[in-house]
């Protein structure tokens, strides 16, 4: 990757501009695409230090890394710890089609996808009771127990939770609809890492998880779907709070 030279820096915080309306998350990241598929950035530049873009922007630095971090989710940048944050190619090639339907952080939109997530992960947990096979379904129990074995790491515990998700989406053979999940898991990945925060949502989540993976072993699609969807309902309103302002 070539070095980021100090004019650069200055070039790309003076092409930034002012901020659109939105969350000051949202806005950030926002903006920093409308520069990037530009096509003007070199792939590989290293680009302007948080604090240069917070005070640039005018928000605080802490929008900008949830910003930025959301874009890596997204494959736009490369966040490397102690050497900076980078563009990793042709932006416009790398952004998923979601990306132009608007659905990226923030309010209303993204509470609108939390309700579309919810609609096919139920689906996905009844189909998975009549499809998923024995090598799968212990994969998914043994995602329950690092759950269980994680309350006191959240960070371990989400991406736990994670991947119980991505293997019930694996484990029904439907690319369109695992696809589809995971497009709208990677834009709430921002809003997911701070949904569980208490020790007893976690718990809740675990015992929920349990109740899924219960049905889908008794090939059962109607139970599945019902435990499916009473997790999505509580699941669903811990991300709705978390995206609001």
């Amino acid at each position: 990757m070539p070095a980021y030279p100090h004019d650069a820096s200055s070039e790309i915080a003076a092409s930034i501009g002012s901020l659109s309306g939105g969350t000051p998350v949202s806005a950030v990241a926002k903006r920093l695409l409308e520069i990037f598929t530009k096509g003007d950035i070199e792939p590989g530049t290293r680009l302007p230090p948080e604090r240069q873009l917070s005070t640039t922007l005018g928000v605080g630095r802490s929008a900008v890394r949830e910003a930025l971090a959301a874009l890596e989710i997204l494959g736009v940048v490369d966040v490397r710890p102690g050497s900076g944050t980078y563009l990793r190619g042709a932006t416009s090639e790398l952004l998923p089609q979601t990306l132009s339907w608007g659905l990226m952080l923030g309010e209303p939109r993204t509470v609108e996808l939390i309700e579309v997530r919810g609609a096919l992960e139920i689906y996905a947990a009844r189909l998975a009771a009549s499809r998923i096979t024995d090598q799968a379904l212990e994969r998914l129990g043994q995602h329950v127990d690092e759950m269980r074995a994680n309350i006191g790491d959240l960070p371990a515990f989400v991406e736990a939770d994670l991947q119980f998700h991505s293997e019930l989406a694996r484990s029904i053979n439907n690319t369109v609809l695992l696809d589809l999940l995971q497009s709208i898991r990677s834009l709430l990945r921002v809003w997911v890492d701070r949904a569980v925060q208490q020790p007893e949502e976690a718990a809740a989540a675990i015992e929920e998880h349990a109740a899924v993976y219960a049905a889908i072993a008794t090939r059962d699609p109607d139970a599945a779907a019902s435990a499916m969807a009473v997790h999505m309902n509580t699941a669903g309103a811990r991300l709705s709070r978390s995206v609001a302002p």
